[in-house]
This record gives C-alpha cells, sequence and structure tokens, in this order.
C-alpha cells in the first residue's frame, strides 16, 4: 500500500507540472482543448446549426455568446489522476496501457458531455453555468476518474487464479 502511494504521489508531482509547463500547454493543451471543442460542435450542429468552433471557443453564430474552453476544462487534470493511479498499481503493462487509453477516452467522452452542457448552460442563465461549471461539474469528472479506475481495478486479473483445469477425458 504505501508503495502504491509513493508511486501515485510521485507520477502527481511530474505530472501536474508537467500540465502547467508552457511548451506543453503550447503544443499539447491547447491542440486537445480546440480537438475537444470542435468534437463539441459537431455533434452540437446534429441538432443545433448555429453553434462554430474557432480554435478553443465554441460560439452562438447568432448572439455571438459561447464559452472557451481553457486548459483547466480539458480534463487533463482528472486524466493525470487516473493515470498516476494506475501507472501506481501493479499490473503488467498491457493493462496498464489499456486502462490509460480507454480512461482518456472516458474522461474525454463525459468532458464533452459536460462542455456542450454547460454551452447551453451559458446561454440560459449565467448564474447557472458558475454553479454547474465550478461545481457540480468538477466533482464529476473527478468521479469520473475514480469510478474508471475502480472498474479498471476489477477488470484485471487476479494474481491468486489459477489456469482452468483441463477437462477430465471421458473413460469407456
Amino acid at each position: 500500500m504505501s508503495r502504491f502511494i509513493l508511486v501515485f504521489l510521485g507520477c502527481l508531482a511530474v505530472l501536474f507540472p508537467l500540465d502547467l509547463y508552457q511548451p506543453v500547454q503550447q503544443h499539447v493543451i491547447l491542440p486537445l482543448t480546440s480537438a475537444i471543442a470542435y468534437v463539441c460542435v459537431a455533434i452540437m450542429n446534429l441538432w443545433d446549426s448555429h453553434v462554430a468552433a474557432q480554435a478553443n471557443i465554441m460560439r452562438n453564430t447568432i448572439s455571438g455568446g459561447g464559452i472557451e474552453i481553457v486548459a483547466g476544462c480539458s480534463g487533463v487534470e482528472a486524466v493525470i489522476i487516473l493515470v498516476s493511479a494506475v501507472l501506481a498499481f501493479p499490473a503488467p503493462w498491457k493493462y496498464k496501457l489499456a486502462g490509460i487509453g480507454i480512461g482518456f477516452f472516458a474522461i474525454q467522452s463525459l468532458n464533452v458531455v459536460r462542455l456542450i452542457s454547460l454551452y447551453y448552460l451559458n446561454e440560459w442563465n449565467h448564474v447557472w453555468f458558475e454553479w454547474f461549471h465550478l461545481y457540480l461539474w468538477q466533482a464529476l469528472i473527478i468521479l469520473d476518474a475514480l469510478v474508471f479506475w475502480l472498474v479498471w481495478l476489477r477488470w484485471l486479473p487476479r494474481a491468486n487464479q489459477s489456469p482452468p483445469a483441463p477437462p477430465l477425458a471421458a473413460t469407456a
């Protein structure tokens, strides 16, 4: 248990400052937030043709209102927590890599739902937008990382599991 905690905290201590490092912001985070904005707008255009993306901004083409997806809204922080937990847990690398990849997709999928809902909340009522943005959705994204990690733990093969016994040969 102490190994897990030390590795987990060590990964967090490396990955969080790396996330704030200007070249990482410029070459990873900003392109990621732009890609997320375009994915959100592509989905929203299925029912709302008045939404457009410009870099990391989702904007209403009629009213001009919209939201900007900044670094803290990219879901990367939840991914960092998940990656740190997965790397800290003793498991084969193929399971770790699968957990990180699928977990990234799961967190970003919920983040797309989050951003679409925040866009419409901002259009409807800015007070509700602020409350959902600062309190509810922040907690749900982190909870998503935790729930996915727990599901990933259940998916891992058990160390004490022995392979199934071969079937007995039929006797005549």
